[in-house]
């Protein structure tokens, strides 16, 4: 049987010469190791918003400690809010973990039936909890879950790559980028990924063959 993701990239190469060619010189992106828990991940998200990579990393090795050394909704809950502060995170990022574990733990947003839900469902779901938007839930199917056609046109790792990818001397608009994945369904999240590779092949942090 035919590994899902070179079959993934086979598509994407063959609707997109540019991607092809970029596949050809850069080859195809190392997976991000998932967090194995979709609480964690979540968590993660949060912590991550709107940081640099070293900083995130940081202050989420420091909650993680802060919680007693496990991602769980009772530890989290356990954990006086200045204590969450003292670890590094902001007001708004200790009120989104504590909205997030409280949720999870009455059941309003249950993390054990995605499976069977549709991404938009998940979206949905999942952004009800105070701090979760559009762009952090789209990560979640991306990265944790593993969805086949998650087109997050509006990060810009995203649109930078694509231009990049592309040769293009302005980034795309999310809607004009929107209707240029159409001819990847339903394998967007390899292009996606694609995009993420080209922006670390053209900073040097992501070796190419």
């Amino acid at each position: 049987m035919a590994d899902p993701g070179d079959v993934a990239l086979a598509h994407a190469a063959k609707a997109d010469p540019r991607i092809g060619a970029f596949i050809d010189r850069a080859g195809a992106p190392e997976p991000r190791p998932r967090q194995g828990d979709p609480l964690a991940s979540l968590a993660r998200a949060i912590v991550f918003q709107q940081l640099a990579t070293r900083a995130a990393s940081a202050i989420h090795a420091r909650f993680v400690t802060a919680i007693g050394g496990e991602v769980t909704a009772a530890a989290i809950l356990a954990t006086a809010p200045e204590v969450l502060r003292a670890a590094g995170l902001s007001t708004a990022k200790t009120r989104s973990l504590l909205d997030l574990a409280q949720k999870v733990s009455d059941g309003s947003v249950p993390l054990d039936d995605l499976e069977p839900l549709s991404d938009d469902e998940i979206v949905e779901r999942l952004t009800t909890v105070r701090g979760i938007g559009r762009w952090t839930a789209e990560m979640f199917l991306l990265f944790e879950l593993r969805r086949p056609d998650v087109w997050p046109v509006d990060d810009l790792g995203v649109r930078h790559g694509w231009r990049l990818i592309h040769e293009q001397d302005e980034l795309l608009a999310p809607k004009a980028l929107l209707a240029a994945g159409d001819v990847f369904r339903p394998y967007r999240s390899a292009v996606a990924l694609l995009c993420y590779h080209a922006v670390h092949v053209a900073r040097g942090t992501s070796p190419a063959p």
